[in-house]
């Protein structure tokens, strides 16, 4: 009943939806496009027996590179259905992705209109769904029962914030957890809480992004920026959100580094005009990644570029990992970790609890209490080369010594598929 109820509330909100795609259209055109699909309207028919894998958006299709590319040379015999929803994501899955085209086929997957669900699965009929880290969707998960396909939550993460929130919608959400055929839980915490909302299958295998390499390409990218600027120190912002741009420049403002350059990075590329007029408009000079390297009288650049995060990384010599300075929960800080960056945390990293707080313990990222802090632990930290050092050997091992979950991933998906 309490699923026929909220499918109910989705055909209401129909309009509404709608109205959101459009409205977001007016930043991103992309948005426009493949609106059939969102509604399980596609084209192209299977070539062949299929896994499917759903990769919500940008960060979650990057996680997965390291288990696709386990799965495509586990399952020879398959190809790979990708699905996602944001078309920053689908730009991403084609960069990503790009030398296994003829086997990784992107789609956006439906929304969760009983109808559009069953459509889906009607014209892939997927092996087994592999939903990255907490993708729950009652009817998604209900419609791949009816349609006898095993479905696995990987690389799982549940923040008690977002516990408390499927808590509250306790008769939709049980039944969806507990139809999960399998849940990979980055960590202990994770599984106690997925158990706590009725999941029955767990396993704990770490996580899948400390096995992400940072691209080859990418990191000579970095080296070549950290040359051109020579032995000029560089703070990284990295994937910054709504609000804590202005908190970082105040912090900014206030520091006594010379020649110190500022590279701010938003988390969302409709950000990158805003910050860039925001760093100008508070009087510094200010160059974008897309125009041109940062001048000696720079003193922000602003990277408005997608998939060069381990450039920046490369080039820093301490980051900021973004949506941890305000109630955002953090972002990744695994990635910087495996380029040797040292990091600073805010106080909110509730989306990566666990990884934050190992970081902390092993040596590689410092945490503030808040952006009150942020200038004084810059400053010591500028001025302190040995500790910098040191911090980035830590990174280094850190990142090290939590790889494997990848293979632990597909374990539990062979015992859903098993190969041929």
């Amino acid at each position: 009943m309490a699923r026929v109820l909220y499918s109910l509330l989705l055909h209401l909100a129909l309009p509404l939806i709608l109205a959101r795609l459009l409205w977001r259209a007016r930043r991103q055109p992309a948005y426009r496009q493949h609106w059939g699909q969102r509604f399980g309207c596609y084209r192209a028919p299977p070539p062949g027996p299929c896994l499917w894998l759903h990769a919500v958006s940008v960060g979650e299709t990057r996680a997965a590179q390291p288990l696709v590319t386990a799965l495509l040379e586990r399952y020879p015999d398959h190809w790979l259905l990708l699905t996602g929803m944001t078309p920053t994501g689908r730009e991403t899955a084609t960069q990503v992705f790009a030398a296994h085209a003829d086997r990784v086929h992107y789609v956006y997957a439906p929304y969760d209109f009983p109808f559009a669900v069953a459509r889906f699965f009607r014209h892939f009929r997927p092996r087994a769904g592999i939903l990255m880290e907490t993708e729950i969707w009652p009817n998604l998960l209900a419609g791949a029962q009816q349609a006898g396909v095993p479905v696995m939550l990987a690389n799982a993460r549940l923040s008690a914030r977002s516990a408390r929130g499927y808590e509250r919608f306790a008769a939709l959400s049980r039944p969806a957890f507990a139809s999960l055929a399998s849940i990979a839980a980055q960590s202990e915490a994770d599984a106690e809480r997925f158990r706590r909302l009725g999941a029955k299958h767990l396993a704990i295998c770490g996580n899948i992004k400390f096995d992400v390499t940072p691209p080859p390409a990418a990191l000579a990218l970095g080296d070549d920026w950290r040359q051109a600027l020579g032995r000029r120190p560089v703070w990284l912002a990295a994937s910054t959100r709504e609000g804590e741009d202005e908190e970082i420049l105040t912090a900014f403002a206030s520091l006594n580094i010379p020649a110190l350059l500022l590279v701010l990075v938003p988390r969302h590329p409709q950000r990158f005009d805003a910050v860039a007029n925001l760093a100008a408009a508070r009087g510094f000079p200010t160059q974008r990644r897309s125009q041109t390297l940062p001048g000696t009288e720079t003193r922000v650049w602003i990277g408005d570029s997608m998939g060069e995060m381990a450039a920046y990384y490369r080039c820093a010599d301490v980051a900021l990992i973004g949506g941890s300075l305000l109630p955002f929960g953090g972002q990744n800080l695994i990635e910087a970790a495996a380029c040797g960056c040292p990091t600073l945390l805010g106080p909110h990293t509730y989306n990566f609890a666990q990884s934050a707080e190992d970081a902390v313990a092993a040596g590689a990222a410092l945490r503030i209490a808040g952006s009150a802090e942020l200038a004084p632990a810059l400053q010591q930290l500028f001025l302190d080369h040995e500790k910098r050092r040191t911090m980035a050997d830590a990174a280094l091992s850190f990142a090290a010594a939590h790889r494997g979950a990848t293979a632990r991933n597909l374990a539990l998906v062979e015992t859903l598929a098993p190969p041929a």
